[in-house]
């Protein structure tokens, strides 16, 4: 993020740091080096003295004259034994005149004394002894990195410190989402068309004395559109829109988390005005105090520093807070309240209409057969969400590639959206003849009770392909879609879950595990009709509520809020309920046999069948796309031969 970072001092403090231990090095450089043996300066008699005596092992003789005189620099070393206390070796200067006689006493010395000779080395320009520079640079230089490195390394990790407590928002970049891109959501966006407006007229609500929402809180089941609906509104007010999740707060170290909340918001003021996003805030502002554990946790500790900023005693103007979550039952109170999250917003699953119009955004980009008709598309796909579709689409796209098509059909989505809820058809399992006939009619039975029971929902589509970990399934629709449904529709409900047992039971006097979960279903909406709705003869009073608590302490500390007596009362109502069901199921199913038997039929030679084949066999006991293929037809095949 671009935040603004605060001035410096022009001579930074570290830096100084550094040249006082560059200066304390040089030094100490020169202290050890003064207090190393030096050289003794002799007089010309003192040498020819100590060459006589034999005191003197070597000489160098160095040029180091100008152009009218000539200066030589005579240094060397004692012999052994010869050199005189706190001295390493000896040295004088002469010029060109006295270096002669300098040369004639060596030559006698050396010519008396041939054993212990004095070595004499002779330069006539000055030569520079590099390994004696190379080792002095060294002998400073190294020691001024390792510090220089030392600082450096100091400093970097300062820095990594300092960045661990800064917050993790990012900027969202890159092309803006816009209204137009969100469909099916045509009361939410006027929700939050007024706080684009705010963003952009803030001095019209402030001249009528009106305070917009601080907070909007986004509720809806996953893939409602509460992350796109949110970059839309970044994207009409072109405002910074920081996003960041409620995980990125929470981190090992106690006050972290409550760190980062601090930097998000000043660098929010320093971009103001501008939205921060905070997906999955239950990850941290679940309610205070509701485990079993301590209360005063690194977790608790950021949302008591969130509610401090969202409102507290230094104002946040021009800040608008938007937060996601599917899980508003477990957030603080504190958190809901006005000032901070004024306002919720609830995001639906999508209705037909708005299915629609979600299927006309995506397919936008897709090449789709001109004959497929959104509305009987949307009207298949109860209960998909925006990201359902999205999916719904993509894999219909991709079925459409991988048989090298340039164009997808409405087959191609068929399949997809059965992708979508149960999963590939698993065409390589392989019924044997008696299981295909008892799928078949049991997959007939829910068809035969939607079709024919009042209230039931519309059959859609029946299959005796598995799919995930069914067998078949038969897919029917409400007749239209409400808020709320009746005891009778419900009860015409359960009814069609139960039709594929009770057509095992009638055709072959025998039962299989396929209504497995036909009866989970039908199990929980009876009990809920019994403990929730008030739908049974134990009168209008809820036992049981769909709360859905996940703390652990109040699941340990929850009470029941009836006694057992009652609890056997509720079974007794609940098996009432699902037997009879389950007598409707067998009444029906017994006087459309000939239906049930048409239907099995062509379900084990078709494997699919869709709305307008069931009408079809309905209407005139054939399904003539059938009958009428190349191949041999089936009028005069029996189905016990399959």
């Amino acid at each position: 993020m671009n935040a603004k970072q605060p001035k410096r001092s022009p001579i930074r403090p570290d830096f100084l740091v550094i040249v006082i231990i560059i200066l304390a090095a040089i030094g100490l450089y020169f202290f050890f080096t003064g207090m190393q043996p030096g050289n003794k300066n002799l007089t010309e008699n003192e040498l020819i003295e100590n060459i006589e005596n034999g005191y003197i092992a070597s000489i160098k003789i160095e040029y180091v004259g100008g152009d009218n005189y000539d200066l030589w620099h005579l240094n060397g070393r004692y012999s052994d034994g010869n050199t005189p206390e706190g001295y390493r070796g000896f040295e004088l200067y002469l010029y060109g005149s006295r270096l002669d006689k300098i040369h004639d006493v060596i030559d006698e010395y050396n010519e008396s004394n041939p054993s212990t000779p004095v070595h004499a080395t002779y330069l006539e320009h000055v030569t520079v002894d590099f390994w004696n520079i190379i080792s002095t640079i060294l002998l400073i230089a190294v020691p001024i990195v390792l510090v220089i490195f030392l600082f450096r390394s100091m400093t970097s990790q300062n820095n990594r410190a300092q960045q661990f407590t800064k917050n993790r928002a990012r900027l969202s970049k890159g092309k803006p989402v816009k209204f137009s891109d969100v469909a099916g959501a045509d009361e939410e966006k006027v929700e939050m068309a007024e706080l684009i407006d705010f963003l952009k007229n803030p001095r019209k609500y402030q001249d009528m004395g009106a305070r917009v929402p601080k907070g909007v809180l986004l509720v809806g089941s996953p893939g409602t559109g509460k992350t796109l609906l949110a970059k839309a509104v970044a994207g009409e007010a072109n405002v910074p829109f920081f996003t960041i999740s409620g995980s990125d707060f929470v981190e090992l170290y106690v006050g972290v988390g409550a760190s980062r909340v601090r930097d998000l918001f000043r660098v929010a003021k320093e971009n103001a005005p501008c939205i921060i996003f905070v997906d999955e805030i239950d990850a941290v502002g679940r309610q205070r105090g509701a485990g079993l554990g301590g209360g005063n946790d690194e977790r608790e500790q950021t949302l008591n520093q969130l509610l401090v900023e969202m409102d507290g005693f230094a104002p946040n103007l021009g800040i608008i807070i938007i937060a996601a979550t599917n899980r508003p039952d477990v957030l603080d109170p504190a958190l809901l309240r006005p000032g901070r999250f004024d306002r919720q917003i609830m995001m639906q699953i999508p209705d037909q209409r708005a299915r629609e119009q979600i299927l006309k955004v995506h397919a936008k980009n897709k090449k789709l057969d001109p004959d497929i008709k959104f509305s009987e598309l949307a009207m298949r796909i109860p209960g998909f969400t925006g990201a359902d579709i999205e999916n719904l689409l993509n894999e219909g796209a991709l079925l459409a590639a991988r048989e090298n098509r340039t164009i997808i059909t409405i087959a191609d989505l068929d399949e997809a959206a059965d992708r979508v809820m149960m999963g590939p058809a698993k065409r390589s399992r392989k019924y044997t003849p008696k299981e295909k006939e008892m799928t078949a009619y049991h997959e007939a039975g829910h068809a035969v009770i939607g079709i024919k029971v009042k209230n039931a929902s519309v059959v859609q589509k029946v299959t005796i392909i598995p799919r995930g970990r069914a067998g078949g399934y038969a897919l029917y629709t409400p007749v239209e879609e409400k808020f709320n449904y009746s005891k009778n529709e419900l009860l015409a409900n359960i009814t069609t879950s139960l039709g594929g047992r009770v057509a095992e039971e009638i055709m072959f006097d025998d039962v299989t595990t396929g209504a497995y979960d036909d009866f989970k279903r039908a199990t929980k909406l009876a009990r809920s009709m019994v403990t929730e709705y008030g739908m049974s003869e134990l009168g209008p009073i809820q036992y049981e509520s769909d709360s859905g608590n996940v703390f652990l302490g109040r699941d340990y500390l929850k009470e029941k809020n009836f006694s057992d007596a009652v609890a056997l009362e509720i079974d007794r109502e609940v098996r009432k309920i699902i037997t009879e069901c389950y007598e409707t199921a067998k009444k029906v199913i017994l006087e459309n046999k000939d239906l049930l038997d048409n239907i099995a039929k062509y379900l084990i030679l078709a494997e699919t069948l869709n709305k307008s084949d069931i009408e079809e066999i309905v209407a005139t006991g054939k399904l003539e796309w059938w009958d009428n293929r190349e191949e041999e037809p089936l009028k005069d095949k029996k189905i016990a031969n399959w």
